[in-house]
């Protein structure tokens, strides 16, 4: 007889996976596919939609015909502030725009003098002013300079409900992604904002839809309840909201160091905003105050660095241990001065001042903790939080677990494993659709951390 289990979908910036999770939400199947990034008509860097778009098509198949597995379910997560654009018969008219891709300062100044400034705009949306990043502001481009391609659009799918079309071809929008530094919603008012309303984007896009719920589709004769897919960031949160009562702040670690404080409703101030606060939504609709800081990138960027010029390997970091004595010695470096654009400080030092790798290493972690601990401190403040978790790739990584617990010796901060957070998170998202059970009570495995 075979196994019933829910497939999830996982696409990431870098890597594109497929999972199955039996009953008790044990991965039981995993695979994951490289991807080429192409160029857009610009050319910068994006995802090739095609490639993606026949990957699910062709994946899904297949997983229907193992024979060991009984498809029961299906969800989706992704990276957010991503649109494709389908036209009437479903097809993306525009490539996948990358969210780093350069806006245009002139059409960024007429919509913000448009809409009640940047500030006022900002305290509305939970968006901090971040071109590309906040997607709404890609509409707002494409009907301003490519207003044919613009009449073309039938939906405009954030990148999670792309995913789920392809499988079920029905349309959505969804609030975890609707609510991630769009620029759509409007918070305090619990809709979308009036310019969404004023440039006609309203028509662009599906209609809203909790996602926590599902459809049933047939597929390959058997019936199949599916899910329209989370934004990434809010999917890998529903774990911890299913353990945990408690109030407690997740570092979510990996291309970005996402501090996400559910447990803080407060608005966001202009100061906040200024040093890249936002606001998520809980796959529930509830907002979550966080603040993101480009760690896992910078990590990524120094460490090419350091292997250059200490001639080692590119993963010599991962031999690298905590060490208390070079701690101690980095207190009398003096410190850099940091470009106001830079992520840490560590770019501006030169690495002929360190002796060897793990010196420089640990240097690195230093300067990303220095910004991590501002970050995290700007939605822990005014809270009852006492407890942080960790997950990704910084959680394995004892000289950046020992430093912030250091630099946090009034809270319990724990190193948090769960496998794979997103999926996990949207296969949680319908689970009282799709699996009688009640969910495990081990489904996050955690160790605390002690400072020296």
């Amino acid at each position: 007889m075979s196994q019933p289990v829910i497939a999830i979908y996982d696409v990431g910036k870098t890597n594109k996976k497929v999972f199955l999770m039996d009953e008790s939400y044990r991965i039981v199947y995993e695979k994951s596919s490289p991807f080429e990034e192409i160029t857009d008509e610009d050319g910068d860097n994006c995802d090739d939609v095609a490639a993606l778009s026949a990957w699910v098509r062709q994946s899904f198949r297949e997983l229907l015909q193992l024979k060991d597995f009984d498809i029961v379910a299906v969800n989706f997560t992704a990276y957010g502030a991503s649109f494709v654009h389908v036209d009437k018969t479903g097809n993306p008219v525009t490539p996948l725009y990358n969210y780093l891709k350069a806006y245009p300062q002139a059409l960024s100044a007429k919509f913000y003098s448009t809409y009640g400034g940047e500030i006022a705009f900002s305290m509305h949306t939970a968006s901090p002013v971040l071109g590309s990043l906040n997607s709404g502001m890609q509409l707002y481009r494409l009907k301003h300079e490519k207003k044919d391609v613009f009449e073309q659009i039938q939906y405009s799918l954030h990148l999670p409900q792309y995913l789920s079309f392809l499988i079920t071809g029905k349309a959505y929008s969804d609030l975890t992604s609707v609510g991630c530094h769009t620029g759509l919603w409007n918070f305090p008012q619990k809709s979308y904002h009036e310019w969404v309303f004023r440039e006609g984007i309203i028509d662009k896009l599906a209609p809203l839809r909790s996602s926590d719920q599902v459809d049933e589709i047939t597929a390959d004769g058997k019936k199949i309840k599916a899910g329209i897919g989370l934004h990434d960031s809010s999917s890998a949160l529903i774990p911890y909201l299913r353990s945990f009562n408690e109030p407690f702040m997740l570092i979510s670690t990996g291309t970005w160091s996402i501090s996400l404080n559910p447990f803080n409703s407060q608005s966001l101030s202009v100061y906040e905003l200024q040093h890249d606060c936002l606001s998520y939504m809980t796959f529930l609709g509830s907002p979550v105050k966080a603040s993101r800081l480009f760690a896992g990138y910078e990590h990524e960027q120094q460490i090419k660095r350091l292997a250059a010029h200490f001639s080692k390997p590119a993963d010599y970091y991962q031999t690298v241990q905590y060490d208390k004595k070079i701690i101690e010695k980095l207190v009398t470096i003096p410190t850099v001065s940091r470009d106001k654009n830079a992520i840490t400080a560590f770019p501006a030092r030169d690495l002929n001042s360190f002796p060897d790798y793990e010196t420089a290493y640990h240097q690195l972690i230093v300067d990303i903790i220095d910004r991590q601990v501002f970050s995290s401190e700007l939605v822990l403040k005014g809270t009852d939080v006492k407890r942080i978790f960790v997950d990704g790739g910084f959680s394995k990584n004892p000289i950046y677990m020992k430093l912030l617990a250091k630099a946090f010796p009034e809270m319990e901060v724990y190193a948090a494993s769960v496998a794979q957070a997103t999926s996990l998170g949207a296969a949680l998202a319908i689970h009282t659709h799709w699996n009688s059970r009640p969910i495990p009570s081990d489904i996050i495995s955690f160790t605390l951390t002690f400072a020296d």
